[in-house]
């Protein structure tokens, strides 16, 4: 079976489990399954999912042949010359790829909140005002462009298996939808090294915590712990209200959130939201 339908065969076995989950043990109880811009989240699920990021890598295999070519003809080093992973065995590619692809994804994700143009494109995702499963998909794709190829292009340069990097994405799929759902749970001890549901909740709050927000981490909550933006209050489960403080100026349509960050707007609509740790704020 070709690697692309492994992966919806993947997601849809995921997307049902979490789901079922969802509906065993809610955070928030009676939240309806189809709430309020569940069609809109499942358009993004259809064109947005991590496939999509298979997809990059593939891309940026044949980016890194193109290199290869012109710096053969410049007379340069070629990227096959790094391959330095190639002959690792399976599983030591595996945990080198998942580790160093999550890093990545923690510090570009600091860059969409932190960099104004880059916060345009990221405020799609944090447009949510209600968080599930399914609400993970939601995205800009110029986002998931930039995201996708800085995260891959050096696993793939570097020469790790392209099964080894559909495996990552499999496991990713299934932490990324569990991370945003509707789910209580925190994962005890190991939530110092795994992002959780009720971690991940605190950061689409709309109240920051942070310079320009908190809990950063993809997959790995390390991340947070380790660089000081982790953010879980211990007397509250979960935030009172979601997104951003210019979401109702927001625009409500697919097309027209696809088309905001490109359009002109004055510097300061489009500055990120910053905003100073509240001097009492748990970590």
């Amino acid at each position: 079976m070709p690697l692309y339908l492994q992966y919806y065969f993947w997601l849809i076995l995921i997307s049902v489990g979490v789901g079922l989950l969802e509906r065993l043990y809610p955070r928030h109880r009676g939240q309806p399954v189809l709430r309020p811009e569940w069609d809109q989240d499942l358009f993004w699920l259809l064109f947005n999912t991590h496939f999509v990021s298979w997809m990059l890598a593939v891309a940026g295999v044949h980016l890194v042949v193109w290199l290869n070519a012109a710096f053969l003809h410049l007379g340069w080093l070629q990227l096959d010359a790094l391959r330095l992973l190639a002959e690792w065995p399976w599983l030591a590619q595996f945990a080198v790829c998942f580790v160093v692809k999550d890093f990545i994804e923690y510090q570009v994700h600091r860059m969409l909140h932190a960099v104004p143009w880059l916060w345009r494109f990221h405020q799609l995702h944090h447009s949510s005002e209600r968080l599930d499963w399914l609400a993970a998909f939601r995205g800009h794709w110029v986002e998931i462009v930039i995201h996708k190829l800085v995260a891959y292009v050096p696993l793939v340069i570097l020469g790790v298996d392209d099964r080894v990097i559909f495996a990552v994405v499999a496991l990713q799929t299934l932490l990324h939808e569990l991370t945003h759902a509707n789910l209580p749970w925190g994962w005890g001890p190991l939530g110092y090294i795994f992002n959780s549901p009720r971690l991940h909740a605190w950061h689409h709050d709309v109240a920051l915590h942070g310079r320009h927000g908190q809990n950063f981490s993809i997959s790995l909550s390390l991340w947070d712990w380790l660089f000081g933006t982790a953010y879980l209050p211990a007397d509250r489960a979960a935030p009172e209200r979601l997104g951003f403080d210019t979401l109702e100026a927001y625009p409500r349509g697919i097309w027209a959130r696809l088309w905001a960050p490109l359009r002109p707007s004055r510097p300061e609509a489009a500055k990120p939201p910053e905003v100073p740790r509240p001097s009492g704020g748990s970590n």
